[in-house]
């Protein structure tokens, strides 16, 4: 069995886990039974599990959504969708890994499916460049979704990245350009667009796949305008307040949907998606079926006018000047 990663507020969770591993292997090397503790133990475990999940701060949050063990796009991808067939480069500089593509089928229904991937060990990582894509990523991006629409077919998106690249190599080939392009044509675009934020969701780097018609959000993700670090270092100078800046940026996906952000938010399993991926990629097939049934008859011209209106109902005010 692999060992689980704990964070650091789940540790009494990790201290009754450790116990529990104890006993099943006294259970393997001894003749006495001792299944009734084992299982006693593991409701305890369990319970609490469920209580810490019920009080998390945002930052907790936060720590939760970047999980090493948390199911990334091609999980979800393999887990959904059927018949997928990645497809790569930008045609115009490179194949960028940090975004992977490609066509499929979800219930049947012949789609483009485009996600954010960080990748699992140091080398994968690297070869991902941890999620973070450069121009290219983006132009690959935009390419398959251009290509949906040649072919009318609905586009899947997965939002997974702390943020752009922003190494001098991708402001010199037009980060700012490649993010704003996106944005621009999938305003634009002539197919169902369904993106779901499935662990970080970070400036740019993420709406550059997420103008969509339908926004889902796993219940342990964030998506924000900057990384609770990199507000801290703006605001107050220094990373340490990190804990701070998420309580203030209000990444969270109950907060994100009182505001009219998102517009649906996925449970996780107890523990977050990690602890139970099957059942993570169960519950987000049932949300995405619901999402694609609210888009999938309208014509080009209601998903355009849809869309147009939801983009311009984000940031409410009040004119409060004396009549």
């Amino acid at each position: 069995m692999a060992k689980k990663t704990f964070l650091d507020f789940e540790q009494p969770v990790a201290e009754l886990e450790a116990k529990i591993e104890e006993l099943r292997y006294v259970q393997t090397e001894s003749a006495v039974d001792i299944t009734l503790e084992i299982e006693q133990l593991s409701k305890k475990s369990q319970q609490l599990t469920k209580d810490i999940y019920s009080d998390l701060s945002p930052w907790q949050v936060t720590k939760i959504s970047r999980h090493p063990e948390r199911p990334y796009s091609l999980d979800y991808i393999h887990g959904i969708f059927t018949d997928f067939v990645e497809m790569h480069g930008d045609r115009h500089f490179a194949d960028d890994l940090s975004i992977v593509g490609g066509l499929a089928r979800f219930n049947g229904q012949a789609c483009m499916v485009i996600g954010q991937q960080k990748g699992r060990d140091t080398k994968e990582r690297t070869l991902r460049n941890f999620g973070m894509s450069k121009p290219e990523g983006y132009r690959k991006a935009l390419r398959l979704m251009k290509t949906a629409e040649k072919f009318k077919l609905p586009v899947f998106t997965f939002v997974d990245t702390p943020g752009a690249y922003p190494g001098i190599d991708a402001e010199e080939r037009g980060q700012s350009e490649a993010i704003g392009r996106n944005i621009f044509e999938m305003a634009q675009l002539e197919v169902p667009i369904i993106t779901t934020i499935i662990g970080e969701g970070g400036s740019g780097g993420a709406l550059a796949i997420s103008v969509a018609d339908q926004v889902l959000m796993l219940q342990y993700s964030v998506y924000s305008v900057i990384s609770p670090e990199g507000c801290a270092s703006i605001l107050w100078k220094t990373s340490e307040k990190a804990e701070l800046a998420a309580d203030a940026l209000g990444i969270t996906a109950h907060r994100l949907k009182a505001l009219g952000l998102v517009d649906k938010i996925v449970n996780e399993p107890v523990g977050g998606a990690h602890r139970d991926t099957d059942q993570m990629v169960s519950f987000l097939k049932r949300a995405l079926g619901d999402a694609w049934r609210q888009v999938a008859d309208l014509k080009p011209k209601e998903l355009l006018e849809r869309r147009y209106e939801r983009l311009n109902s984000y940031g409410r005010f009040t004119d409060t000047k004396a009549k």
